[in-house]
C-alpha cells in the first residue's frame, strides 16, 4: 500500500494522463471516503475524486458525451471524476457529495476553483435535501450491515454513525456538516458514547478491513433512536423548492471562458 506522500506525487501525474487522453482540464481534485473522513484502516484504498471541464465545442454536440470519467479500480486506488456540468446539476439538488469533496483536507490539484465555487455551495445549500441524503445513507447501512447481525465490521458502525451525526449537525446549524468525523463527534455525539466510539475507532484504524466484532448494543440503541427521531422531523419539513438555475449557468459559462483564455 502506498503512502499519502507517494500518492501526492502520483495522483497529479495520473490526472495529467487523463487530461491528455480525454481532452479535458482538471479543475479540482481531492481525496474522499474514509481517508478524508479521518478513520482509514491500514489497508484502506485511496478514493481520488476530481471535477473537470471540456472545451466549449464538446458541449455543443448533438450526441451526448459521458459526464463521468472512471479509471479501473485496483488495490491501491479508485479514481473517478465528474464533468462540471454534472457537478453543477447535482449542486442544484444540494447533493452532499460535492460539499464533502470541497471540504477534503487532502488536495491533489492546487487551483483557485474552490474559491470561485464556494459562493455557489452556500447559495444552493438545502437542509431537507442534505438531511434526506444522510438519513437514507444511515438507514441503509443499519439495515444492511448492523441490524440483527451476530458479528459486524467496525467500519460499518462509522458508516452509520457518521451520517447520523451529519444529520444532527445540519439540524442544529442549518449548514453542510464538516467532513472530519472527529469534528462531528465533538459537536454531536453524546458524552456518554465518546469512550465507546473511541474504542471502535481504535479498532477501525488498527484492524484489517475485513475484521469483525460483536455488536455494540449501546451504539445500536443510539442509532435506532436517532433514525426514528430524524425520520419524524424530516416528514414534517416542507417540500423541496428548487432554486433558480441562473447562477449555475453563469458560473458554467464563465468557467468555459476561463478555459479558453488559458489555452
Amino acid at each position: 500500500m502506498m503512502t499519502q506522500e507517494e500518492m501526492n506525487l502520483l495522483v497529479p501525474q495520473k490526472l495529467r494522463e487523463i487530461e491528455k487522453s480525454h481532452g479535458v482540464k482538471t479543475l479540482y481534485s481531492a481525496e474522499s471516503g474514509s481517508r478524508a473522513w479521518g478513520f482509514a484502516s491500514p489497508d484502506s484504498d485511496f478514493d481520488v475524486r476530481f471535477i473537470y471541464i471540456r472545451p466549449r465545442n464538446d458541449y455543443l454536440r448533438l450526441n451526448e458525451i459521458r459526464d463521468v470519467i472512471e479509471m479501473p479500480i485496483d488495490d491501491t486506488w479508485d479514481v473517478s471524476g465528474w464533468d462540471l456540468q454534472k457537478t453543477l446539476r447535482l449542486l442544484w439538488k444540494a447533493n452532499p457529495t460535492i460539499y464533502e469533496w470541497m471540504q477534503s483536507q487532502i488536495r491533489y490539484v492546487a487551483s483557485d476553483f474552490e474559491k470561485r465555487f464556494a459562493p455557489l455551495l452556500r447559495e444552493y445549500f438545502c437542509q431537507k435535501s442534505m438531511m434526506y441524503h444522510y438519513y437514507h445513507m444511515a438507514g441503509n447501512n443499519i439495515r444492511t450491515f448492523l441490524k440483527g447481525k451476530e458479528s459486524v465490521k467496525p467500519k460499518k458502525y462509522f458508516y452509520a454513525l457518521r451520517p447520523i451525526l451529519a444529520c444532527l449537525w445540519i439540524l442544529e446549524n442549518n449548514s453542510a456538516p464538516p467532513i472530519l468525523y472527529a469534528d462531528l463527534v465533538e459537536a454531536q455525539l453524546p458524552a456518554e458514547l465518546r469512550s465507546v466510539n473511541q474504542e471502535l475507532l481504535e479498532m477501525k484504524v488498527s484492524l484489517p478491513e475485513g475484521a469483525e466484532i460483536q455488536p455494540v448494543k449501546v451504539i445500536d440503541g443510539f442509532l435506532d433512536s436517532q433514525i426514528e427521531q430524524l425520520g419524524e422531523y424530516l416528514r414534517q419539513l416542507p417540500d423541496f423548492k428548487p432554486k433558480s438555475w441562473d447562477a449555475l449557468n453563469q458560473f458554467f459559462l464563465s468557467e468555459l471562458d476561463r478555459m479558453e483564455q488559458a489555452t
